[in-house]
């Protein structure tokens, strides 16, 4: 799952990609890359003190420029979004998923308009303020069950349903790391697992290191998560992912 931020405060590539034209050509780069599927969002969600929420309006006005012509290149689309109207909005232009870092618990609207359109959707396990005493798997685990009990009530398939750990969010460095070493026990869900650990906060704290400085350590963390049973990865550097993802699974394969 490639990255694509249409905004100007994502933690990584904030800014970057406002421009359609340049957003539209990094789509295209990653889907040649190898990218199965292109996340597109227009709002961040980068936890850090005086964000400014954004509103739909400003979410669709970011999004409308370039969401159709990303879904015209060909290969399924999620949205990015927290708002069920953006995720509706979305859904109409051809998205085909519904990538949600509230995981159906934020927007109360959010499980009907995934159950209406009978699309995917990724449960991202999230945290208002950060607990670092907290037994951040069984948090998560808590989460994920409160999730799938709303969708079932909301008419939600469950094979139409993808957990996220949610890497970074409402978690400490070290709960980030025990999320990513506890894929094997959320396996136990018996879904498709997604990690997003791609530049992220926890490898700055293993070894010191800007946001574009953790290619490496986004890679350890991809191959490893892969190993212990994810599904998808979301990433911003794809060719180097797909590569690494690539090489790991041949060397697999020659055992």
């Amino acid at each position: 799952m490639g990255i694509l931020n249409l905004t100007p405060d994502s933690f990584a590539d904030g800014g970057r990609f406002v421009d359609p034209a340049q957003a539209l050509a990094h789509a295209e780069r990653m889907i040649a890359a190898g990218a199965d599927i292109i996340d597109v969002g227009g709002e961040s969600s980068r936890p850090y003190v005086g964000m400014r929420p954004v509103s739909a309006e400003e979410e669709l006005a970011r999004l409308t420029p370039v969401l159709p012509q990303v879904i015209a290149m060909g290969v399924p689309v999620s949205i990015d979004t927290m708002k069920a109207e953006v995720a509706a909005r979305a859904i109409a232009a051809g998205a085909a998923i519904v990538n949600d870092v509230w995981g159906l618990q934020r927007d109360p609207d959010m499980p009907g308009v995934v159950a209406a359109h009978d699309v995917p959707v990724v449960v991202t396990h999230n945290r208002d303020a950060v607990d670092p005493a907290l037994d951040i798997l069984a948090d998560i685990e808590s989460f994920f069950s409160r999730a799938l009990d709303i969708a079932t009530r909301a008419g939600i398939a469950r094979e139409r349903i993808v957990l996220d750990p949610g890497i970074g969010f409402g978690k400490t460095p070290a709960q980030s790391l025990a999320a990513i070493a506890g894929l094997p026990r959320l396996r136990s869900f018996e879904l498709p697992l997604l990690i997003g650990l791609s530049r992220k906060r926890f490898i700055n704290a293993v070894v010191p290191s800007a946001p574009d400085d953790r290619l490496a350590g986004s890679l350890a963390g991809a191959v490893l998560a892969v190993l212990d049973g994810a599904a998808i990865v979301r990433a911003h550097d794809v060719a180097e992912t797909v590569q690494a993802l690539r090489v790991a699974a041949a060397i697999r394969a020659a055992r």
